[in-house]
Parts: structure tokens; C-alpha cells; sequence
């Protein structure tokens, strides 16, 4: 039998990852012990959620297909929740809080029908609207506490490396039809920086940096 890979192993190695990639495949390796399916980690903003940024999207085509099929993603119980719940959870824990709209319900309802049992999101705000946040799905398998805890832990690990890795690796997504000064300001966005403090570190306005994200509309 296969020894296991602890949390305190992954973070050992995603610290010693010299690309986003390397850290990528280390925390892959990690999830799959949980029979997680698949995961994303990226910077939301609730208040348009078209300028998602997405520093690791480690999506399956049947993952992808499914969850941009029409009317699922403006429905997603996910990140209606994310301004709610003070830390981590799982969507049995949402579930169970009767923490979900009937909209959201349904929504997660056509997701477990598909085999995506159970997931974990770790929000993290910023300010504002934003936050950053990762998302696990479980396939065909519920999330415990402890596995919640172990799971947690190495997803706030791998975030903040993903912000690390940014500004010099890129978007795991490439942002599309963007030129290099909006792809340099929606790296600055991506690590959490708000528009005010882009737009120093850039020598341009807030108002150009809000601009620039507009214009990237739903290619991220």
C-alpha cells in the first residue's frame, strides 16, 4: 500500500515548487487521495462575477462541458455562499444548514446526479466583493471533518503560492484578445491587489485598471 502524502509533505513541496506548474502537480497528487475530481483557485468579485481570474483550473472536459451547460454557472450555490460562511465548507455542510436556495439546491442537485457527490471551497476575502477562493470536487465521495481540515490547509497553502507564482508564470488560463498592459494589470488583480493599488504600481488610474478588467469580460 501506497505510504500517504500529508499535508505536512505537500506543503513542504509546494514551498519548495520553483513553478506554478510544479505546484500545480504536487497539490493534484495531494487532492487525489481525497478522490477529488477536480479543482480551480482564483480571485473572485461577486459584485461582476465576469472578471473571475483563475490562477489553476485543473478542469476535466466532462467537469467543464457540465458546469457551462446553460443557466448552471448563473446558479452556481457555490459562490452565492461564499459572502456567507466564515470559512471553509463543504456542499454537504451547506446542504444540511439549508443554507441554499431552491435555485442553488437544484443546482447542486443536477451536479450530484452527474457523480460529483461532495466538494470543499475555501474562501478568502479581500475586500469588498472579492475572494479569493479554491474549489474542490469530490467524485462519487463525501468529504469528512477530518479530510475537510487536511484539504483546507493544503488548499490555503496552494492559493497563496498560486498568487506567488503569478505575476511571473502567468494565468494558468491565458487571458484571450488581451493586450500585454491589461494581462499586467489582471496579474496585479490576480494576487488581490484592489484597482487603487494596481493602478500605482502600474502608473495609470483605478478608473483605467476597472477598465481593463471590464474589457477582459468572461475569457479568464
Amino acid at each position: 500500500m501506497n505510504e500517504k502524502y500529508t499535508v505536512t509533505q505537500v506543503i513542504i513541496d509546494m514551498y519548495g515548487c520553483a513553478t506554478a506548474q510544479s505546484a500545480v502537480d504536487c497539490f493534484r497528487r495531494f487532492v487525489e487521495q481525497y478522490h477529488i475530481d477536480t479543482f480551480t483557485s482564483g480571485e473572485i468579485d461577486l459584485a461582476n462575477r465576469k472578471r473571475a481570474i483563475f490562477h489553476a483550473m485543473e478542469w476535466p472536459d466532462r467537469w467543464r462541458n457540465y458546469y457551462f451547460q446553460p443557466g448552471l454557472v448563473e446558479h452556481d450555490p457555490v459562490l452565492a455562499a461564499l459572502d456567507r460562511e466564515p470559512g471553509s465548507f463543504t456542499w454537504t455542510e451547506l446542504k444540511n444548514r439549508r443554507a441554499l436556495s431552491a435555485v442553488g439546491t437544484e443546482a447542486l442537485n443536477k451536479v450530484h446526479a452527474e457523480g460529483w457527490t461532495d466538494g470543499l471551497v475555501l474562501p478568502l476575502h479581500r475586500s469588498g466583493s472579492r475572494y479569493g477562493i479554491v474549489s474542490l470536487v469530490a467524485y462519487r465521495h463525501s468529504i469528512d471533518r477530518q479530510q475537510k481540515a487536511e484539504l483546507s490547509t493544503a488548499s490555503l497553502v496552494f492559493q497563496e503560492r498560486m498568487r506567488y507564482h503569478v505575476p511571473r508564470d502567468g494565468f494558468r488560463v491565458p487571458p484571450a484578445g488581451l493586450t500585454p498592459r491589461e494581462i499586467d494589470c489582471l496579474k496585479l488583480i490576480a494576487v488581490g491587489l484592489s484597482d487603487a493599488r494596481a493602478g500605482e504600481t502600474l502608473g495609470i488610474g483605478a478608473a483605467t485598471v476597472h477598465e481593463y478588467e471590464n474589457d477582459s469580460g468572461g475569457d479568464l
